[in-house]
């Protein structure tokens, strides 16, 4: 089984160090999270992931979720560990105090979620949805539903679910055919079956809150005629207790490549009551308050099952010994194999996108923060350009790093890594589920250039350009050379971006095929403009802790030298176009 042991060191010099962003600074309620208060809770966060739930990944993988007459049963121990978990109060910490919740800012919860991620994607998943649920009904409900439904789903007795797509749609929402129809009451009754659900039933939590899109039946087809309805599995009395069982059954639980501790599951939906959510023929708005945070989720899944990969891939490159290197050090015919170039090189690699992918994230955190909170409309407004722009490229980036991180642990592991003795194989597997859910990386990529790069606001992608620049424009002799790199890689963005404006007017096939290239472009280059603000701080503060930032700036140097230069690749590869893509014949 892998170890695990939380960044916490890194991630506190994250929160103290970068939070940089002047509009994150000035939210009042944020005023009183203290470095002391974070750093208690991050170390009480890698107890209960590192001794308590890690131990589940194996266990979930080999006992999956099964459905027994008609009842979900989750793996061994998951029950007691989930009530531990909800006890300690991990479900309300990012939540609102008037739920019941801790109030802390994403800066401090996106790291939770990536220990959770390292310890257990599988035992995550089931709590994970419930706060996309929860950020969902936050923002779209009626007082009267979020009184009588949010309290229960911060406390974790409740739990909720994402219902989005079905047999005949799972990109192409417009073609669903769940039907709602409106009752007397105000109530609607909604019929229907919806696949790939996770978490779609349990044996965890007393009550699950299904969050369906449907077509009413007087509403027009395609998207325009989705609705949201907030459909729970079983009803709920007036007086705030669980009644009778809704008109919902699961049909089944797939059999998976990964993740086998989560129950993904098949959902009927037979003449369920459910209350709208938010307006009608709006649904898909409403749902992508959810859909989008949840995107950037998984993109940490990507970074957390990266981590732990990497820290189980060094830890063995020092205790095995195979073959000499040039410099041999081995009195006994071998070398341990952390002495080769090949496996430093994997290693560093490893080790420069995952540190530069964290201080990404933090970035993004105070931004969705300042989208969320500022008093300032313009400055929240900007600021949710910003994260809907990056919200493509984190989810895609880091999970499309995450098989390759994934993939390198097991090559450094050899024949070790294949077999399950070790877990780096189940790594793997658990992890190739992040490019595909919520969203396949591709259509993440569409999404990007055809709708993220500018908005009714101007160009974001510039916006975006022009604070970078203004941001690493530093005057410390020390990071010249790495400033002066990044120049080079910005040029090529701008270039590229240019390009990409041009094209989408003339010839949509290029822009479709240079798609995947241009977000892997302004990722690359994104998680170098974190690295450049976590240089900035290195050599102002050198001194305080040279071993930390010694180790840093080397890093650093690695990410500018040998990952970096993939940018320039992207593009090259995608100017030459389409036309050999779209005129090829395939027998």
């Amino acid at each position: 089984m892998p170890t695990y042991s939380a960044p916490v060191e890194d991630m506190m010099f994250l929160f103290e160090k970068l939070r940089d962003n002047k509009n994150y600074n000035e939210l009042e309620k944020y005023k009183e999270v203290s470095s002391e208060l974070v750093k208690d809770i991050l170390e009480e966060a890698a107890k209960i992931n590192q001794n308590l739930i890690l131990p589940l990944a194996k266990i979930g993988d080999e006992n999956p979720a099964v459905l027994e007459n008609g009842v979900v049963r989750t793996p061994p121990g998951y029950k007691e560990a989930y009530q531990k978990y909800i006890e300690d109060g991990w479900t309300s910490l990012s939540c609102d105090p008037k739920y019941g919740g801790q109030g802390m800012p994403k800066t401090v919860s996106a790291f939770f979620d990536e220990m959770l991620s390292s310890a257990s994607l599988s035992f995550k998943l089931y709590s994970e949805l419930s706060i996309g649920a929860y950020n969902c009904i936050n923002h779209h409900a009626s007082d009267e539903i979020k009184n009588t439904y949010l309290p229960k789903i911060v406390e974790g007795k409740w739990s909720g679910t994402m219902c989005l797509t079905e047999p005949v749609c799972g990109t192409d929402l417009g073609l669903l055919k769940t039907k709602a129809e409106k009752q007397s009451d105000g109530t609607y009754k909604i019929t229907g079956q919806k696949i790939f659900i996770t978490s779609g039933d349990q044996d965890l939590t007393e009550n699950i809150i299904h969050l369906v899109i449907a077509r009413a039946t007087d509403s027009p087809a395609g998207t325009k005629g989705i609705s949201l309805f907030l459909v729970p599995k079983f009803k709920v009395n007036e007086d705030g207790t669980v009644g009778q069982r809704n008109g919902i059954s699961t049909g089944s639980i797939e059999s998976k490549m990964g993740i086998k501790g989560s129950a993904t599951c098949v959902l009927n939906f037979d003449q369920a009551t459910g209350f709208m959510i938010g307006k009608k023929d709006k649904g898909l708005n409403a749902m992508f308050t959810m859909m989008n945070l949840e995107r950037i989720v998984v993109g940490i899944q990507g970074l957390g099952i990266s981590e732990i990969a990497y820290q189980n891939s060094l830890a063995y490159a020092k205790e095995r010994k195979q073959g000499k290197t040039n410099n041999t050090k081995s009195t006994n015919g071998a070398d341990f194999i952390i002495e080769h170039a090949d496996i430093r090189r994997s290693l560093l690699n490893m080790k420069s996108i995952i540190e530069g992918e964290r201080a990404l994230c933090f970035w993004l955190s105070q931004q969705t923060e300042v989208s969320l909170n500022h008093p300032d409309e313009k400055i929240r407004q900007e600021a949710s350009d910003f994260v809907s722009l990056m919200t493509p490229v984190v989810k895609s980036l880091f999970t499309d790093l995450g098989m390759e991180i994934t993939n390198d642990a097991m090559q450094i592991h050899g024949g070790y890594g294949y077999t399950k003795d070790q877990g780096i194989e189940q790594l793997f597997r658990d992890n190739r589920i992040t490019p595909i859910y919520e969203g396949t990386n591709s259509v993440q990529a569409a999404d990007l250039v055809f709708r993220k790069l500018s908005n009714k606001n101007g160009s974001i992608i510039n916006k975006f350009l022009d604070l970078i620049k203004s941001e690493t424009d530093i005057d410390h002799e020390k990071i010249k050379p790495f400033t002066k790199d990044f120049a080079h890689y910005l040029s090529i963005l701008t270039k590229f971006s240019e390009w990409i404006n041009e094209k989408t007017k003339s010839d949509k096939d290029d822009v479709s095929a240079a798609a995947n290239d241009y977000l892997k472009t302004l990722g690359f280059v994104s998680v170098a403009y974190a690295w450049i603000k976590v240089l900035d701080i290195s050599f102002k503060n050198y001194d305080e802790n040279k071993n930390f930032y010694d180790d840093k700036i080397n890093t650093a140097k690695f990410y500018f030298d040998k990952v970096l230069p993939r940018a320039e690749q992207h593009y090259k590869s995608a100017i030459s176009g389409s036309s050999n893509i779209m005129n090829f014949k395939f027998n």
